[in-house]
């Protein structure tokens, strides 16, 4: 993932839409002289070719479409997926573009009630799936603080040429399938209420790793690099202990199959979303010699239980 990308999906994760949540509504960002000034050239889903004068400058988000789609409406809650094209609208430099590929758009979550990166949220809302949107921004309402690590000034202005490819689909609530007979040799897993027991059985700790599964999902599968949306509790196999769980924090985790143990990762890719899975996880898969925190030493061996609830 890239620079700006990374960025981009760190901030995303809470925003805020001052607009509304169905296509040509009465709050939907107007157009301006900024916005009008950017001159876009291309079909959807392909590389724009974009042209405009530098030194343009707003005091609030302009918007204007380009190609008007004829999709899905978005709507708050939504997790949506874009390309981009951004430029540094003072400068005129071109800051970086995507590939423009089924696997280049970067996930979008929309919520109405966070508070960063307000300016390309009022773009998108108030749109369709299919629809190129022009947004001018000033920084204020764009990267702000982190105006430096995207490699612009804080008072310059941000050019977004933005298509919105698709609408993701919600997460489940969890695990649904097929029941799996459990194998031997795996820890007994008990849910009550929504949330799991685990419970390590007698004998040596395991050095290899394993994974079993419980619950045979039916949907998406989870590609290399994916990011998943999952509901998980780690347990060390060494003490018993519970280290981490998204199941107590009543909210589930959402990430990158690439920002985790390698372990971890080769338990999610290839699995299919609604599935429940059981994976041991060796050191060397996990933490290594050096472990981590207060819970996790050298050399452990780590248990997780995991619903995946969803792909983006």
């Amino acid at each position: 993932m890239s620079r700006i990308a990374s960025i981009l999906t760190v901030s995303l994760v809470a925003l805020a839409l001052a607009g509304c949540s169905s296509p040509g509504g009465d709050n939907c960002i107007p157009s301006g002289a900024a916005s009008s000034a950017v001159k876009v050239d291309g079909e959807f889903g392909a590389v724009p070719t974009i042209t405009f004068d530098k030194g343009l400058t707003v005091t609030t988000t302009e918007r204007s479409v380009a190609i008007s789609g004829t999709g899905a409406a978005v709507a708050n809650g939504d997790t949506v997926t874009i390309n981009y094209s951004l430029y540094n609208g003072t400068t005129g430099l071109e800051i970086e573009k995507s590939e423009y590929t089924e696997t280049s758009s970067i996930p979008y979550p929309i919520d109405t009630a966070a508070t960063s990166f307000v300016g390309l949220a009022k773009a998108i809302s108030c749109t369709t799936v299919g629809t190129r949107i022009v947004a001018v921004i000033p920084n204020a309402e764009g990267f702000g603080a982190q105006a430096e690590q995207a490699g612009i000034g804080v008072e310059d202005t941000l050019v977004f040429v933005i298509d919105v490819t698709s609408i993701a689909a919600k997460p489940l609530a969890e695990a649904t399938g097929t029941p799996v007979e459990p194998l031997a040799g795996f820890p007994e897993v008990v849910f009550t209420d929504g949330n799991p027991t685990v419970t390590i059985p007698a004998g040596d700790v395991p050095s290899e790793y394993a994974i079993e599964t419980l619950i045979q999902g039916d949907g998406a599968v989870v590609a290399d690099g994916a990011t998943v949306i999952v509901n998980y509790e780690g347990v060390n196999w060494n003490t018993g202990e519970v280290f981490d769980s998204s199941f107590d924090r009543g909210e589930p985790a959402t990430f990158s199959t690439s920002g985790v143990i390698q372990g971890f990762r080769d338990a999610l890719v290839g699995q299919k979303v609604g599935s429940r899975v059981v994976v041991i996880i060796p050191s060397d898969l996990g933490y290594g010699d050096t472990g981590s925190g207060d819970q996790i030493k050298g050399g452990d061996t780590l248990v997780f239980v995991v619903d995946i609830l969803g792909v983006q």
